[in-house]
């Protein structure tokens, strides 16, 4: 499903993007899609409802392209497989926008852009081959003219959707996971005109706890060295004055 805005990876958005259904319809790639699943219908229906016939001389039925068998089973081949991998497709680009994986994604791309490739090719040999075949046909009775020109002309509008399918194909691969937009961090440029620059980051202050320190306590067995001398008095002994009287 191709995506006109916002991010996406190969085509599709983004995981969790949502689905809308009638956005999904109105989409090129679906339209085209379900132009090739009834081209491819009208292939093989056409083939195998009409596209043979009994001749008077012979019992088995014959295929009306130049009563070559090979070339109505190829067509019919062609048709039936296109037809279901058309619906495979729809049902994957549903499913698309729901892979979260980018790389799973890229495989369901990858599958779509060679499938659409080889089924070009094919369509392209199976419109060479049918229109060969009825231009060299000659008893055309009892054939339905409509039937036969119904079968080669939309064997030829196959070869158109599916080449388209193809180039939408290669668009979204080519395209792969460059839509996605990756936020990147990038440091702004200083500002001039600020006395401080624009990445300095202010720290915010933690006060650091004080833890008082503690002392263990003095032993009280070790003489104090700063101690002072005991104290001794200077008076003399009451017998023994030395007072002397004033003389008059």
């Amino acid at each position: 499903m191709e995506e006109t805005g916002g991010a996406s990876a190969y085509g599709a958005s983004l995981a969790g993007g949502g689905f809308d259904f009638y956005k999904f319809i109105r989409q090129p790639q679906t339209i085209v899609r379900l132009l090739s699943w009834v081209f491819a219908l009208v292939v093989f229906a056409c083939i195998t409802t009409e596209g043979y016939i009994n001749p008077i001389d012979s019992a088995k039925a014959k295929c009306i392209f130049n009563d070559n068998d090979a070339a109505c089973h190829y067509a019919v081949g062609i048709g039936v497989i296109a037809f279901l991998a058309c619906v495979g497709f729809l049902v994957l680009d549903v499913y698309l926008p729901f892979m979260s994986n980018a790389q799973e994604r890229k495989y369901a791309v990858i599958a779509d852009l060679g499938f659409s490739g080889v089924w070009t090719f094919l369509w392209f040999v199976c419109f060479c081959l049918l229109a060969s075949q009825w231009s060299q046909t000659r008893n055309i009775t009892g054939v339905l003219m409509d039937a036969a020109r119904a079968t080669v002309a939309f064997s030829f509008f196959s070869i158109a959707t599916w080449g388209i399918l193809t180039y939408f194909a290669l668009g979204r691969f080519r395209r792969g996971v460059n839509e996605v937009a990756i936020p990147t961090y990038t440091e702004p440029p200083p500002d001039l005109h600020t006395p401080y620059p624009p990445t300095y980051a202010p720290t915010s202050y933690n006060p650091t706890t004080y833890t008082p320190t503690t002392y263990t306590a003095y032993p009280s067995n070790v003489p104090d060295m700063h101690q002072q001398p005991p104290f001794t008095s200077n008076l003399q002994p009451q017998g023994d004055t030395g007072y002397m009287p004033p003389s008059y």
